[in-house]
């Protein structure tokens, strides 16, 4: 009986594994701005997201990036545009509105998620270029 509740057990587990969906993102990296800007630096057509308001996104933001409101209730739509196999780059002001970002990007299906620890404010602090 009790080899037989191992087998129970193992065969559990097994399934539970080799059922495990790999298409979605199985990870959020949270990089410092300056492994962002590197990772970024070694890409071409990085798909790029400033998930803050539009007035911010004016006052300035890193060249390149297309403005996603996480704000507002077509953020998902807007995502769902860009290529879901690319890496996505995102980042917020301080990192809280992109760590939201990224767990509804995870969601989409998204397979590879990159969030900007700190945000824009220490991408400034750390005086990294725009």
């Amino acid at each position: 009986m009790k080899k037989l509740s191992i087998l129970f057990g193992l065969t559990v587990i097994l399934f539970f594994t080799a059922c495990k969906d790999n298409t979605f993102a199985q990870e959020i990296h949270v990089l410092t701005p300056q492994e962002f800007h590197d990772a970024m630096a070694d890409k071409k057509d990085v798909q790029l997201v400033d998930v803050r308001t539009p007035e911010e996104f004016a006052e300035g933001h890193l060249e390149n990036a297309l403005n996603i409101n996480i704000s507002e209730t077509n953020f998902i739509t807007e995502a769902e545009k860009l290529n879901l196999e690319k890496p996505i780059y995102i980042y917020c002001r301080s990192g809280k509105r992109s760590a939201k970002a990224a767990l509804i990007l995870k969601d989409v299906g998204f397979k590879e998620i990159y969030d900007m620890q700190g945000g824009y404010l220490h991408w400034e602090s750390d005086g990294l270029p725009n």
